[in-house]
């Protein structure tokens, strides 16, 4: 099976300009001029569409997403459910990255790692980190680094909160050892090995990742700070953590944007910085005494709305919103194969209108997932 993509406008995320894109199974066979007429007397079904009118991109990729739910904070009512494909579909997201959270208890890791093989089945491509927010933390196998060497899915430890009321408040030798194993499950893995913080809104922001990069022989690339907008200070930390070489991640909300540029005005690097739906994950709300006052739920979809509204309404260029999304967070997470549209890569595209960005067309894997609005693959019970 052949898909051709023709008149498009391509973004790679770096601007290229009116491209065709040939897709041949799960991989960008070709990129550039495609004659249709050449391909007609071959003996493969070809589909072609025109995408006159619309933005090319690659398939965005989520790294921090609660596949099973999460929550709990309020009390077991308030556990948050598991995400359907759909959903994740709709917004543009062909890899997505799963996390546990506050809860190690009645969420565990084999269910997790279940969920990440139950969404590959269903077409787009799913990893996890091991792991949740405390240390000693929940692991499939007796570690994270046997975690990380052994299971396929795994590529990283995490989310590991720190500054946050919520954390098992560890000494940051312990997190310097978990840190360690999960650089060392990287190595031997050829797999990222990073390690997820979850940032809170303590005093101490990530003076904990700071001292693990000055008092420890920690690769900065192996840290993975997420959270990072809770607060202007915050963000400014982050940006410094940033220089150093860690990554940084932004969890998508109504204000993802002014974060955004305040992030690049302040000199923050670009090629640092990621953006994240914090997916079916709860938001409580707590007072100043620290006591839960109200909660919401994290959607996938808004990533996507909070790109579009980055460009739109805080006039920042769409390829540099759309490498948060794309190509940054594969560096982050070394998918060598995704995160960029070029020849011999995964054929996870994305298909905006030119003018609203509203989703059109979505591939993972090259298969069609979403064609002319509608999703055309479902998960298995929706």
């Amino acid at each position: 099976m052949l898909t051709l993509i023709k008149n498009g406008e391509l973004y790679a995320p770096d601007y290229l300009g009116q491209q065709s894109v040939l897709i041949a199974g799960e991989k960008i066979l070709k990129i550039g001029e495609i004659n249709a007429d050449e391909l007609t007397g071959l003996p493969f079904d070809v589909e072609v569409i025109d995408a006159t009118g619309l933005i090319i991109a690659p398939g965005l990729i989520d790294p921090h997403v609660h596949l099973i739910g999460g929550g709990g904070e309020g009390g077991f009512a308030t556990r948050t459910p598991e995400l359907q494909l759909s959903g994740i579909i709709k917004a543009g997201i062909t890899t997505v990255v799963g996390c546990l959270g506050t809860d190690g208890t009645t969420r565990h890791m084999t269910s997790l790692l279940a969920k990440a093989r139950g969404l590959e089945e269903e077409g787009i491509t799913a990893y996890i980190y091991s792991g949740n927010y405390h240390i000693p933390t929940p692991t499939i196998t007796s570690s994270v680094k046997d975690d990380i060497i052994l299971i396929d899915k795994v590529i990283g430890a995490g989310e590991i909160a720190i500054s946050d009321s919520r954390s098992a408040q560890p000494s940051i030798h312990e997190v310097a050892k978990l840190v360690a194993e999960a650089r060392i499950g990287g190595l031997l893995s050829k797999k990222a090995g990073v390690t997820h913080f979850h940032v809170g809104i303590g005093k101490e922001r990530l003076s904990f990742l700071h001292a693990l990069l000055e008092d420890y022989e920690i690769p900065p690339a192996n840290i993975y700070a997420t959270h990072i907008t809770r607060s202007k200070e915050l963000v400014d930390d982050a940006i410094a953590l940033a220089k150093k070489g860690a990554f940084v991640d932004i969890t998508a909300d109504k204000e993802t944007g002014k974060w955004i540029q305040y992030y690049l005005q302040n000199n923050g690097d670009r090629n640092q910085l990621t953006v994240s739906s914090d997916g079916n994950g709860s938001l409580p709300k707590f007072n100043q005494k620290g006591e839960l006052i109200g909660f919401g739920v994290a959607s996938q979809q808004t990533l996507h709305e909070q790109v579009v509204s980055a460009v739109k309404e805080y006039d920042l260029p769409l390829s540099d919103v759309l490498a948060l999304v794309t190509q940054n967070p594969a560096t982050a997470l070394r998918l060598t194969n995704k995160g960029i549209l070029k020849e011999g890569m995964d054929a996870d595209i994305i298909m905006m209108n030119k003018d609203t960005f509203e989703m059109e067309h979505v591939f993972a894997k090259g298969q069609h997932m979403l064609e002319n609005k509608d999703v055309v693959v479902k998960g298995t019970f929706e």
